[in-house]
């Protein structure tokens, strides 16, 4: 019984993962770019390293929310994600509780799934599959 479930239930709770992970990561780049839902202290130039990180997670996250792209988006915010970690959080120290880089490094890991995995079968990508 629990088998069935899992065989019919998991390519959909890979897309509630898609699209919950991108809800949440594009709350990321619009506090960055669009200050909402909580203001930045200071608004971030548009072509520095933080208006680039804004601009990838607002564009790339909405992007996965709808499944359009995700096995490259996901892809290219894995990287984003990794590059945050060392950039912001590892030179702080080992233990990600400790140096505050336990989200950039699940968000990491999501989307290295996601890239794998695609994003399943509530997505535009599947859609556009099936029609062709």
């Amino acid at each position: 019984m629990i088998e069935f479930i899992s065989q019919r239930w998991a390519p959909r709770l890979l897309s509630v993962l898609r699209i919950v992970t991108a809800f949440l990561f594009m709350a990321h780049g619009a506090q960055k770019l669009l200050g909402f839902p909580a203001p930045m202290t200071s608004p971030p130039a548009l072509f520095s390293l933080i208006g680039l990180a804004g601009t990838l997670e607002l564009v790339g996250g909405a992007l996965l929310l709808v499944g359009l792209f995700t096995r490259p988006v996901a892809f290219i915010l894995c990287g984003e994600m990794a590059f945050a970690y060392f950039m912001a959080h590892a030179g702080q120290g080992f233990w990600p509780l400790l140096n505050r880089g336990e989200l950039a490094a699940l968000y990491c890991f999501v989307f290295l799934y996601l890239a794998a995995a695609g994003g399943g079968p509530w997505s535009l990508d599947h859609a556009g599959r099936s029609r062709g």
